[in-house]
């Protein structure tokens, strides 16, 4: 099992501080979730049926033909593989979320984890692997470079999968509405946007016949009555979604003041997460623990990634750290 943000119980015993008391920002989550009415009792009583609404909610938001819900998107992460053509090649634009060439090398394929795409390279893979925006490094690939990707790919039946669970926020350069076409699969999720990870429900966006093969794969009821109702209901406030992306895009810009303020120069970021490389990452992850703040840290390569605070205390309280900690580690 791959480490991920998110361990505030480990912290709490590390650092001898309680559970209660941590401001978490190591996930990329949004802290002010959409938020989850009372749930009807037929969804806890009655086996999940698909003609729920969820799928058609999901396809309105999402612009695309078809999709599969699963239960969060790793559900899918870990399912492609058992798809894709055996024996092939599989190139992944690193450094990314980990649990992506996890998943194909425990599937036994052979993967190359990529600094750089070309032409040249692709032909060399039968999957091409892309988180966009990317997760830590908050880089983004334009849909076009995205596209034409794919289609060097098609030319010996490659496939092209993205990952845009970062996506919502800002969805310039989604590819979500170019799929249902052989070969370009986009994996979605309501966990960070919508702030909703606990529900655990991610698509898998691509072509019938793919989807149909892995709805064999994940078998029946794979999301919960509840979760689907909550993901309906989501996706449907367009209000809420309006007015989230305006609000993340304010919050982002506090957070890169605040960084920068106390010396941390923000490398990328996304409107959910800030991400820096930093050769004292380690100092600086430690002395926040410290003080009850989780961040999140990676060591290929030395960064330290930042989500939001939720509330005015969280955001004073980061405040006072950040300065506290610059202060005592400046030389």
């Amino acid at each position: 099992m791959l480490v991920h943000g998110g361990g505030v119980r480990k912290a709490s015993l590390t650092f001898n501080i309680s559970l209660d008391t941590w401001l978490d920002l190591s996930t990329g989550i949004n802290p002010r979730g959409w938020p989850v009415h009372d749930i009807p009792t037929m969804a806890w009583n009655r086996l999940p049926e698909a003609e729920d609404g969820l799928e058609l909610a999901a396809k309105e938001y999402y612009g695309c033909p078809n999709l599969l819900p699963a239960a969060g998107s790793q559900a899918i992460i870990q399912t492609l593989p058992r798809l894709a053509p055996p024996l092939g090649r599989v190139g992944i634009l690193s450094p990314t979320y980990a649990e992506h060439p996890h998943a194909w090398r425990m599937a036994g394929f052979e993967v190359r984890e990529l600094q750089h795409v070309s032409d040249q390279i692709l032909d060399e893979f039968s999957v091409l692997v892309v988180v966009n925006p990317n997760n830590p490094t908050a880089d983004k690939v334009p849909r076009t470079t995205l596209l034409s990707w794919w289609r060097r790919l098609q030319r010996h039946q490659g496939w092209l999968v993205v990952d845009e669970a970062f996506m919502d926020a800002d969805a310039g350069e989604s590819i979500s509405s170019d799929t249902g076409q052989d070969g370009l699969l986009v994996l979605r999720s309501i966990g960070k946007f919508f702030g909703l990870a606990g529900a655990r429900v991610g698509f898998l966006l691509g072509p019938e016949n793919l989807l149909q093969a892995a709805r064999e794969q994940l078998g029946p009821w794979n999301v919960a009555g509840p979760s689907r109702w909550v993901a309906t209901a989501a996706l449907s406030d367009h209000s809420w979604i309006r007015n989230t992306r305006v609000l993340l895009q304010e919050q982002s810009l506090r957070l890169s003041r605040l960084l920068a303020d106390n010396g941390l120069a923000v490398t990328a970021k996304t409107a959910l997460f800030h991400w820096m490389v930093l050769d004292n990452h380690q100092a600086w992850w430690e002395a926040l623990a410290r003080q009850g703040i989780l961040v999140r840290r990676f060591d290929h390569p030395h960064g330290l990634r930042f989500g939001l605070p939720g509330n005015e205390t969280d955001w004073q309280r980061l405040a006072r750290a950040l300065s506290h900690v610059a202060t005592t580690l400046s030389p």
